[in-house]
């Protein structure tokens, strides 16, 4: 009667599905082999097992069981009750209840899997992704990291486009309407440009008409540079050009536009309206440079515009000077400097090449 009443309120939870059956191993503390299989109320804390098992097997679940568990036994080692209504009840609550608790711990377990996984594969992922642009950074890739820096590296000038050279400034052409007609007033390019060389020492003046969309300093400097090379007027130390902005001056050089290039030449009985040249106007103090010319240069020259300006400066002066017209004395000589080169290269059968300078060197 003891006896058999110590087991029957047992019986009667478990057949209730109140108590889960606990196998005689685990009831004894023996380890368990197998982290789903749940453990009286202890089945509660089945994921921490299987964390445990994720952790060391790279978040894998591991296998389902080979064969379904032993049948539970009572506390003296007899198999439970097969027969009659509890018996039943013993195999479909207990059952269930250890189905259900073993499939909640594998859904949680397997969601924690997936989570640890991601978090691993993130990781890894990420890892690699800086070894890579790392590597490529080295290697010159072009990555954000790597434009960034570029970006951040001080650039000549502090990032601004580099000044162009006197060269580069007097091969250009620049825009300018032919018949274009200015103001009629002119202003002094300021500085002061000392003679360099040796011998008569001649002082110029630079006017510019006012609105020419010209570079007026670009000009003056031209001038000075032009007249003092040694290919120029004062070769041989014979004589050199000081620039001025004010007192007395032995010429103008005037960059003046079309139509006052030739009001200015029409006063010492000069037409340049025919060809749209320029002139010495002897009767005053004016060398006149058509602005026309200097910007769109000639057909004669082509692109060489470099060359053609220093021809339209030293023809010019050449004249205020004392020099007249020459023509092409031979075919493939160089012309000379006071032939009318804007206009053709060839006279009297002969075609010359053209040439800026009255001492050219040959």
């Amino acid at each position: 009667m003891g006896k058999h009443s110590a087991r029957a309120p047992q019986a009667e939870r478990e057949a209730t599905g109140e108590v889960p059956v606990v196998p005689a191993a685990a009831a004894r503390g023996a380890v368990r082999t197998d982290p789903w299989e749940p453990v009286g109320r202890s089945a509660v804390r089945g994921p921490a097992i299987g964390w445990g098992v994720i952790g060391r097997q790279g978040g894998r679940p591991p296998a389902a069981p080979a064969s379904p568990p032993a049948p539970a036994r009572d506390g003296g080692g007899r198999r439970a009750a097969r027969g009659g209504a509890s018996g039943g009840a013993h195999r479909a609550g207990g059952g269930a209840v250890r189905t259900v608790t073993g499939v909640a711990a594998a859904v949680v377990t397997a969601v924690l899997a997936v989570v640890v996984a991601g978090q691993v594969e993130d990781g890894t992922e990420s890892r690699a992704q800086a070894r890579t642009q790392d590597a490529d950074r080295g290697r010159g890739g072009d990555t954000m990291g790597a434009a960034s820096r570029s970006d951040s590296r001080p650039t000549p000038h502090g990032g601004a486009a580099v000044p162009a050279t006197y060269d580069q400034k007097m091969a250009l052409k620049y825009p300018l309407d032919r018949a274009a007609k200015g103001s009629g007033e002119f202003s002094v390019v300021p500085g002061h440009d000392k003679a360099p060389g040796k011998g008569e020492v001649l002082r110029f003046r630079v006017d510019v008409e006012k609105g020419l969309p010209l570079d007026g300093a670009l000009f003056a400097t031209a001038v000075h540079r032009t007249l003092n090379d040694d290919r120029s007027w004062g070769h041989g130390g014979t004589r050199t050009f000081e620039r001025v902005s004010s007192g007395p001056a032995d010429f103008v050089v005037t960059l003046a536009s079309p139509g006052t290039t030739a009001r200015w030449c029409a006063k010492s009985d000069l037409d340049t309206t025919v060809d749209n040249v320029s002139c010495d106007s002897a009767a005053t103090d004016r060398v006149m440079i058509n602005a026309y010319r200097w910007a769109q240069g000639a057909e004669t020259y082509g692109d060489r515009m470099l060359e053609y300006r220093q021809m339209l400066i030293n023809h010019e002066v050449g004249h205020r000077l004392g020099h007249n017209h020459e023509s092409c004395a031979k075919s493939g000589a160089l012309a000379p400097v006071m032939m009318q080169q804007t206009k053709f290269l060839t006279t009297d059968g002969n075609t010359c090449r053209p040439n800026p300078w009255p001492y050219p060197g040959r």
